[in-house]
């Protein structure tokens, strides 16, 4: 059975969520901001859910129709199977978003898509109340342009929340987006990756889960799991192959430094809890006095921007210092993310590429340096 799926991810992670698509082989249908529409069979649900690194949520579609006004968003709710998902003792909550949209109000487009689906599956049970105390089924509509989609949320809590880190810091970066970095500056084997403001590691963990192939679901469960139109057997057997895919005793190493000394101890248990532990260097340095290892390497950090941390004028000091030490690490790629809105010009070099991020709703600069220079 060939279903509609969407996989959400953070603005700016399009690009490599696709290629994610594409190496499971599921065929890209439509990509938008924040979300791509791809084919696949029930199976395909547990692999995108254990498998995807970018991805927030893995959604079914049970349709998209326009919907200019509440009769048109009620009728074309009504006129969707949710017999085929939703039993009737199953709880179905309705939550979502509008936006450039002439229905606005999220309460409103709630309150109508929950009484449309009430009437159909009605219809279908022969009931008209609704105990909802067995499996949940959360409905996610989408309503942009004047367009809705309905869907139903299989991941449960949000992808970026890997199991491996209940201590996060004071300034955490989403694991989703922490894979992206490390996705973009390529990791290889034979190249040395290196964070020096690891925080709790989670950069570094993301690298050294890719590294070693280990898929960031493995440590956690999904929502999906519930579903009686995915078999256990599906679920059981996209673990086992993820499981086997995962390279025993590879040669790489990934470091981890901070001048924090007692945050590296969160570090060290967050990468034992991702499985990572045995390819990790993780040690106490201060950035600003760093010096270049006789090997190839990369460099993909997360600084302080200034807000949380520190202080603005010490933000941007420390900025001046970066560019200071990693002028001496060429021809190392190097890969910095900030808000800070001068960082460049405090770093002293301007970059090769920017690419614009978003930090959970922060919105970031990745300041990439990958050219030789001279």
């Amino acid at each position: 059975m060939k279903l509609q799926l969407v996989a959400t991810c953070l603005f700016g992670l399009e690009k490599l969520l696709g290629e994610e698509l594409d190496a499971l082989g599921l065929r890209r249908l439509e990509t938008m901001d924040g979300r791509i529409l791809f084919e696949g069979e029930p199976s395909d649900i547990p692999r995108a859910n254990i498998h995807l690194r970018c991805a927030e949520r893995v959604m079914i579609r049970v349709g998209a129709f326009p919907a200019r006004s509440y009769e048109e968003l009620f009728e074309g709710t009504r006129a969707l199977p949710w017999e085929d998902w939703i039993g009737k003792l199953d709880a179905f909550p309705v939550k979502g978003h509008c936006i450039k949209s002439k229905l606005f109000s999220v309460p409103d487009c709630q309150s109508i898509i929950k009484k449309a689906m009430v009437e159909r599956l009605s219809g279908a049970y022969g009931i008209r109340w609704f105990q909802e105390t067995e499996t949940k089924y959360q409905i996610e509509f989408f309503l942009f342009k004047d367009t809705v989609s309905l869907m139903i949320d299989t991941s449960g809590i949000a992808l970026h929340k890997r199991g491996y880190r209940p201590d996060a810091g004071a300034a955490p970066l989403r694991e989703t987006l922490a894979a992206a970095l490390a996705l973009t500056a390529r990791p290889r084997q034979e190249i040395l990756f290196w964070d020096p403001m690891c925080g709790s590691g989670t950069i570094a963990i993301e690298a050294a889960m890719i590294l070693s192939n280990r898929a960031p679901g493995l440590g956690r469960g999904f929502a999906g799991e519930r579903f009686r139109q995915i078999s256990a057997a599906a679920w059981a057997d996209a673990r086992a192959a993820a499981e086997a895919a995962v390279k025993q005793n590879a040669d790489f190493e990934v470091w981890a430094s901070d001048i924090d000394e007692a945050i590296l101890d969160v570090t060290y248990e967050n990468a034992l809890r991702a499985g990572v532990e045995e390819y990790m260097n993780i040690f106490q340095a201060d950035v600003r006095t760093l010096k270049k290892p006789d090997r190839k390497g990369s460099i993909v950090c997360n600084p302080p921007y200034g807000e949380r941390l520190m202080t603005s004028e010490e933000a941007v000091q420390l900025y001046r210092d970066m560019g200071r030490v990693f002028r001496d690490f060429a021809p190392w790629q190097i890969y910095i993310i900030t808000s800070h809105p001068e960082f460049d010009r405090c770093y002293g070099q301007r970059a090769d590429k920017v690419r614009r991020l978003y930090n959970g709703m922060l919105p970031c600069n990745l300041y990439q340096y990958f050219k030789p220079k001279g």
